[in-house]
């Protein structure tokens, strides 16, 4: 079988970015969290939050650096793989990245030593300020990493000249039109997620009677979190999908399983799409569903797939089924929120040990839908790589399908063993608990956290 040097250029693009952008979306919600213990720390003067902040900042620090790394491999990839999507894009898309690197790197490299090392050697308030302005730092480094996607997806405020686009107005290209929903989208997703991961060690250090304090801390701030974002992230949700009805009905199409603009469309929430006959197979929907999502319309309509090309079709897969487990997620996200508020209120949040065992597992929440919704944003712009200006094929670096192959070798085998070891260590500082050892708290022996109190909180075992 021959190689297909774009196919194998996405697919290590692909993988590099996966595992890149789960530890920016941490650290972009867990910096906020440290900053929050800190602040609470010094307002009230209990120690446990100061000892919480302690604990999160190892994790943080570990994650930060996975992040960092993961990131410089994907800049490589611009002028190895991509090479014409520098030349055609660079001029407006290298300053996005650059911006990047000179405010919100510039700003977290300043800080985060006094964040990392500064216990007892700075003042206490400029420690917390050093944590403020770190998670300041990653919600910056957000906000120049979604521009420069944003406007891949939808162009704005530039000229071709030449086939090579020039930036013409750098506020609109910086804000371009579906950006600031994006963004705001984005980041809740990072709180989110770094909100079930705080969930889900605090239950299951109260499951196996550590640190029952600090457990409570975290189980309650991570429900408090919950319950406020998940709802409020399905809101930014449908004003997100309103915009991709407006500037992408490709995409939409894609996403909705529609394919022929035959009048209310349902709401198709089981299918095989069928791309070859250009249908659905095993369709479960419900009828008119989909134009009152999309349009808030019960007769709404919206283009299907067939009324684009073939060639300027996205795939009719992967954005379908990414979506569904995006959602599924955001609503299961919303019942846990919901249930463990319901549960503080009724003062049985401790004593719900059906829930903490169900809370103890659901760290990995956040993750699995950040990484299908980017699913979802990239494969439902193909074959765009910049829309109506490049297509993913001219991107590609005039390179043998063989080198792509090996080095999409290396980086699997690589990224296996040094991310795995990350994790491996995050998990480890983990169950050494907020105190850093064994010692017992509030007068409960301190048991290790074994499997069935849901000891692993990253899957690595004890």
């Amino acid at each position: 079988m021959e190689l297909d040097a774009v196919l194998l250029s996405r697919l290590q693009f692909a993988f590099t970015i996966a595992f890149h952008i789960i530890f920016p979306t941490f650290t972009i919600g867990l910096s906020a969290y440290i900053a929050t213990l800190l602040v609470i720390w010094r307002r009230t003067g209990k120690e446990r939050y100061r000892t919480l902040a302690r604990f999160w900042t190892r994790i943080f620090a570990v994650s930060f650096a996975m992040g960092v790394v993961s990131g410089i491999v994907l800049s490589y990839q611009f002028g190895t793989n991509w090479s014409r999507f520098s030349v055609v894009v660079g001029n407006v898309v290298s300053p996005l990245i650059g911006y990047e690197v000179l405010t919100a790197f510039f700003l977290e490299a300043t800080f985060l030593g006094i964040m990392l090392f500064g216990w007892k050697r700075v003042p206490p308030w400029l420690h917390v300020l050093s944590a403020i302005l770190v998670a300041i730092g990653t919600c910056t480094s957000a906000f120049w990493i979604i521009s420069a996607n944003s406007w891949m997806q939808v162009p704005s405020g530039f000229t071709l000249r030449d086939g090579i686009a020039y930036p013409a107005d750098w506020l609109k290209v910086v804000f371009s039109p579906t950006f600031p929903v994006r963004l705001i989208h984005m980041v809740t997703a990072a709180y989110l997620t770094t909100a079930f991961v705080v969930l889900a060690v605090g239950a299951r250090f109260y499951l196996a009677g550590r640190y029952l304090d600090h457990a409570r801390t975290m189980l309650k701030m991570g429900i408090a979190m919950a319950a406020v974002m998940a709802p409020l992230q399905l809101f930014i949700g449908d004003q997100h999908g309103l915009q991709v009805a407006a500037y992408q009905p490709a995409k939409l199409a894609a996403i909705e399983g529609h394919w022929e603009d035959d009048g209310p469309a349902p709401l198709v929430l089981f299918a095989v799409p069928n791309p070859a006959a250009e249908r659905n197979d095993l369709e479960v929907s419900i009828p008119h569903g989909a134009s009152v999502i999309v349009t808030h319309s019960l007769d709404g309509r919206f283009k299907g797939l067939k009324d684009f090309p073939p060639a300027d079709r996205p795939s009719s897969i992967y954005p379908f089924f990414a979506f569904r487990i995006m959602v599924g997620i955001g609503f299961a996200m919303i019942g846990m929120g919901l249930w463990g508020a319901w549960l503080w209120w009724s003062r049985r949040l401790e004593t719900a040990t059906f829930f903490l065992r169900i809370a103890s597992l659901s760290w990995p929440f956040g993750f699995i839908a950040i990484l299908a919704g980017w699913t979802v944003a990239e494969t439902g712009r193909q074959p765009w790589i910049a829309t109506g200006i490049l297509r993913t094929l001219d991107a590609a670096s005039p390179i043998p399908a063989a080198a792509v192959a090996t080095t999409l070798a290396l980086f699997l085998v690589t990224y296996c063993v040094v991310f795995a070891a990350g994790l491996v260590y995050m998990n480890r500082l983990i169950n050494r608990g907020p105190a850093g050892d064994d010692a017992p708290v509030e007068g409960v022996p301190n048991r290790p956290l074994t499997a069935a109190a849901g000891a692993d909180v990253l899957g690595g075992g004890k």
